[in-house]
């Protein structure tokens, strides 16, 4: 598939490429759609396969942060963009200024942020090239709580509509991804009284899960077959696959990653299986909402209000899907591009 024929496929109104062979810096920026606002979102630094493969990823990554900021009632567009790279490396500041100069080029079309592979402290490199990114040290910082957080309440939203009780309670959850918004998210889950059982590449951050939380660990492979209520992923997208449906064993999905169908029909399986899906974008939109409230001058207790109604929000979603009888995926897309469409009726695309 070619470039354009990809850009046109999801919509896309702009792709960016950008490199500093010099610095170590390959970057990709994809704007997906300026309807509501400025394109915002995460910066993502990881070793592609090949560039193509980038290409899919911030293309499909964008889109989400289209519709992330349209069914959360947000005034903002959707953008990413991806650093091709190994994101261990240690000497980091010139790669992240060679990005903000990147970003600087659009003149405020689309804002940045942390995400896979970056940090606050990279946030900060980018920001001595443009005032376009957020979540940076003295702002809004780290978004993994408030995502976590907003995920907690997500998974509540989908026990509700599942078990007719919000409580999880004795309720047993796998989690796949022990990064920071898992880890917080094991803590909200444990304060809770739910029983965990945890997977992650890293073998400490497993421990660290383990030893705070009383979770039981199993290996990155096993986890889809556990016989649990609820899976939540949290680590990579592309997790609800055709390997993986064969053995999955729980309820509900509803985490943190991004992408978590790797093709649109797993969202129809699903929904033929009775498995309830909490679409990813719409329950890990707390990140979003954090940075939405710096941009806004929000307090941090506006910021967490705001990712709560999360549970709000999932529950329309489901309903929807219950009404119309289709994927709760199909749902959320109908409920995004609803406001989207009203919207274009009101402003022209942000420049």
């Amino acid at each position: 598939m070619e470039i354009f024929e990809a850009m046109a496929k999801r919509g896309h109104e702009q792709v960016v490429f950008w490199g500093e062979p010099s610095l170590g810096y390959k970057g990709i920026i994809a704007i997906h759609d300026t309807t509501l606002g400025p394109a915002l979102g995460g910066t993502r630094f990881w070793n592609y396969a090949s560039d193509w493969e980038a290409i899919v990823d911030v293309l499909r990554l964008s889109r989400g942060m289209t519709y992330k900021a349209a069914i959360t009632g947000l005034n903002l567009g959707g953008g990413k963009s991806v650093i091709i790279g190994d994101n261990r490396v240690q000497d980091r500041e010139m790669i992240f200024r060679a990005h903000g100069r990147a970003v600087e080029s659009l003149k405020g079309r689309y804002i940045t942020a942390e995400d896979v592979g970056t940090s606050v402290d990279d946030m900060e490199f980018v920001r001595m090239e443009t005032d376009s990114v957020v979540g940076v040290h003295g702002k809004s910082g780290d978004p993994s709580p408030i995502t976590a957080f907003g995920v907690y309440h997500g998974i509540r939203a989908a026990a509700q509509h599942r078990y007719g009780d919000p409580s999880l309670e004795g309720k047993h959850i796998a989690v796949q991804g022990l990064g920071h918004v898992g880890r917080y998210l094991c803590g909200h889950l444990a304060a809770e009284g739910a029983r965990l059982t945890v997977t992650d590449i890293d073998p400490e951050r497993v421990q660290v899960v383990v030893d705070e939380f009383g979770a039981t660990a199993v290996d990155p492979d096993e986890i889809y077959a556990v016989e649990a209520d609820i899976f939540a992923p949290c680590a990579l997208g592309a997790v609800v696959n055709d390997d993986t449906l064969k053995v999955f064993r729980f309820d509900i999905v509803a985490g943190a990653a991004n992408n978590q169908l790797a093709e649109s029909r797993h969202g129809q399986i699903l929904h033929e299986r009775r498995i309830l899906y909490a679409p990813d974008y719409a329950i890990n939109a707390g990140g979003l909402i954090n940075v939405y409230g710096e941009l806004n001058d929000w307090t941090p207790e506006r910021s967490k209000r705001k990712a709560a109604d999360i549970y709000n929000t999932l529950l329309r979603i489901f309903q929807r899907a219950e009404d119309e009888n289709v994927p709760t995926s199909v749902a959320a897309d109908r409920v995004a591009e609803h406001r989207l469409e009203q919207a274009r009726a009101l402003q022209r695309s942000y420049v």
